[in-house]
């Protein structure tokens, strides 16, 4: 089992959820309004009148058969626009209770 973390512009919200229920990705938890910057070509998206963008983040944990297929999803949905960003980190789940 791996952990996803997923990070996007608000923007891709409804995109983000959609995916997740195709691809039968049933437990997440979500944080709205998550400030921050990409670490390469990415603004800052702190909600404030200067910067006035804002992510939300995503975590789930995905059976290793679909983590392939979710990052390539999320791959297409960057495609679109890159400059709405979406990025996502994969973890190795050591144990779960």
């Amino acid at each position: 089992m791996k952990s996803v973390f997923i990070v996007f512009n608000q923007a891709h919200t409804e995109k983000v959820e959609y995916m997740l229920d195709y691809m039968e990705i049933k437990g997440f938890t979500q944080w709205i309004g998550v400030y921050g910057r990409g670490s390469q070509t990415g603004v800052p998206h702190m909600g404030t009148h200067t910067w006035p963008e804002q992510n939300n983040a995503i975590l789930t944990m995905v059976e290793n058969e679909k983590v392939n297929k979710l990052l390539e999803n999320i791959q297409k949905i960057d495609a679109v626009n890159k400059d709405v960003g979406i990025r996502a980190f994969v973890w190795n789940i050591e144990q779960t209770v």
